[in-house]
């Protein structure tokens, strides 16, 4: 059985019925957790492995959000920067920004959201949320390889 309601993150349960055919499912929903200001959409942070481009899972949850914010207000026009940590050159960090902003690009239109709706670019490591230089920590540079989410239009 699949669960879903305004607000709450969806999830999934098994349904169990009894000998007497009556079937009893509790299932626990989590709140959104999305803020929408003016200037953005601000989820838990969509982070990226070292040197890589895809979405993790734990990005997808995150991302699927968004979705569900864009779908409840369809005239939003969300433009996606994404950032990487200052490891790697200046020319690298910009095309590994790019192909992570277009990466979080098509998995929202992948999830039904209008490519009229959604853009993107990669801003490389020009624009560090833990300014370190290139003297991070490992944790640094993890929350410097994000992608941040501002309104174009509500």
């Amino acid at each position: 059985m699949k669960v879903a309601a305004q607000n709450f993150e969806s999830t999934s349960s098994a349904v169990k019925i009894d000998k007497a055919g009556i079937a009893t499912v509790e299932v626990a929903l989590k709140p959104l957790e999305v803020v929408i200001t003016d200037k953005e959409v601000i989820l838990n942070p969509v982070y990226f492995e070292y040197d890589k481009s895809n979405i993790t899972a734990q990005g997808a949850t995150e991302l699927d959000k968004l979705v569900k914010v864009m779908k409840d207000n369809p005239s939003m026009v969300i433009f996606v920067k994404s950032h990487t940590d200052s490891k790697g050159g200046d020319d690298y960090n910009l095309k590994l920004s790019e192909r992570r902003a277009q990466s979080t690009v098509q998995y929202l239109i992948s999830k039904g959201i209008s490519q009229g709706n959604i853009s993107g670019k990669g801003f490389g490591s020009t624009e560090q949320k833990i300014k370190c230089g290139t003297n991070c920590t490992e944790q640094q540079d993890s929350q410097n390889r994000r992608s941040e989410f501002l309104i174009v239009k509500k």
